[in-house]
């Protein structure tokens, strides 16, 4: 799947080739005239291969800065000389480090501005672009930061922040004045009537899983919740492609918390990006059975600390998510309550036939070959359905021109 951008000086055309779901690409790069549309265009191709992804961050002159994962499951940052852009030639500018490089951006054309992703919450950074050195880290509380608005070109930045208490503050930074301590003011904040962030809380909880494994997971409720295992508690997670699920402010949750006394658990189980492609792989493919007993260990985890009970346990997912519910509540139908299933993915066997699924057989496997039939099967909802046992209450939703997951995968259910 092919993509393309125009580098901040407008010279520059760098094309993305793009194979399946997985974090790879190849770069190719073309030197554009200065006006129209060359005749003919002749690429260099600095990276041809799918062993890495690589991001085009910023440029200076002919030195170009990428992001990449390449030998760095949490990412790094690189620059490429493209008069001399053999591999051998590149540099490091920013290692690895032991938390998510998520993005980067560059500002005033010498800093960048980073986001690492630590303990599923976002930290920012800012640095000397050319060094890499850091210059400060930008004071904030946990949560993420959902929106950023900088380019090379402005002494300025705007972004966003938001928890699960917190609905959203955009906050301006002033980049034109001196080499460092930089301050971020409040441009405007999201007022809710009704809603006192300081009611409520949140708190991270690391449980075991079944194999040994920590895994995170943030629980939200009003601050005079009593733990007595009779809070009705909803619990959602996702699992897969890489994607990180971080804290983020719901009205609808809020309003299942504030008025029905209920608690909201997020999970970040493996299969997501939260910390690296590590993290990723060891819940996809083969290890996909992992995401589940996460997401199982996590429910286990909220009535052992008297937070809910089985009875006033549900479980919600979408997509990927919703072919997580769907296999927990066949693995343990006594421990949940309810289940809310959105557009699941539930015919393992099928999935690759219809619309974009096959694309998915990076995450999941391809059920046409044996081996890989033999996960698949292990866990697939619609052919693990138990035959005895009170099964939970189950709402499945879709809709009739999805074109991610197939309708047909669910009426076969």
């Amino acid at each position: 799947m092919p993509g393309c951008e125009v580098s901040d000086c407008g010279t520059i055309l760098l094309v993305y080739i793009s194979k399946g779901c997985e974090p790879v690409n190849k770069l190719w790069v073309h030197d554009l005239p200065d006006q129209g549309l060359p005749e003919q265009f002749n690429f260099t191709k600095i990276v041809d291969n799918f062993d890495a992804e690589y991001d085009f961050i910023a440029n200076k002159g002919r030195v170009f800065y990428l992001k990449t994962n390449l030998k760095a499951d949490r990412y790094k940052l690189i620059s490429v000389d493209l008069d001399n852009p053999s591999q051998e030639n590149w540099k490091e500018i920013m290692a690895e480090k032991t938390s998510v490089l998520e993005w980067i951006g560059c500002v005033r054309g010498n800093l960048l501005v980073t986001c690492y992703m630590e303990d599923c919450v976002n930290r920012l950074y800012i640095h000397q672009l050319e060094s890499g050195s850091l210059i400060q880290a930008v004071d904030l509380p946990p949560g993420s930061i959902v929106g950023y608005s900088g380019r090379s070109k402005d002494s300025f930045m705007y972004f966003k922040f938001m928890s699960f208490i917190n609905p959203g503050v955009i906050y301006y930074m002033d980049l034109s004045k001196g080499e460092d301590n930089f301050t971020a003011e409040v441009f405007k904040e999201t007022a809710i009537k009704g809603f006192n962030s300081s009611d409520y809380v949140t708190n991270q909880i690391f449980f075991t899983s079944k194999d040994g494994t920590k895994v995170p997971m943030f629980v939200t409720h009003s601050k005079d919740l009593v733990l007595d295992g009779s809070n009705p508690t909803l619990m959602y997670g996702y699992g897969g492609f890489n994607i990180s699920l971080t804290p983020s402010y719901s009205s609808s949750r809020m309003i299942f918390i504030k008025f029905l006394g209920g608690v909201f658990c997020e999970v970040n189980m493996r299969g997501g990006g939260e910390y690296g492609n590590d993290w990723h792989h060891a819940g996809s493919l083969a290890s996909k059975q992992n995401v589940f007993d996460d997401f199982i260990s996590a429910g286990e985890e909220l009535c052992k600390l008297k937070y809910t009970s089985p009875k006033k346990l549900a479980i919600e997912g979408g997509s990927n998510g919703g072919l997580l519910v769907a296999a927990c509540a066949n693995q343990r139908p006594d421990l949940f309550g309810a289940v809310v299933c959105h557009v699941g993915v539930l015919d393992m066997y099928r999935y690759q036939k219809f619309t974009i699924g096959h694309a998915w057989m990076t995450e999941f496997g391809d059920p046409d070959k044996g081996e890989e039939w033999e996960w698949l099967r292990g866990y697939s909802p619609l052919h693990n359905i138990p035959a005895k046992g009170v099964y939970p209450a189950t709402l499945l939703l879709t809709g009739d021109h999805d074109d991610r997951s197939s309708l047909f995968t669910l009426s076969s259910s």
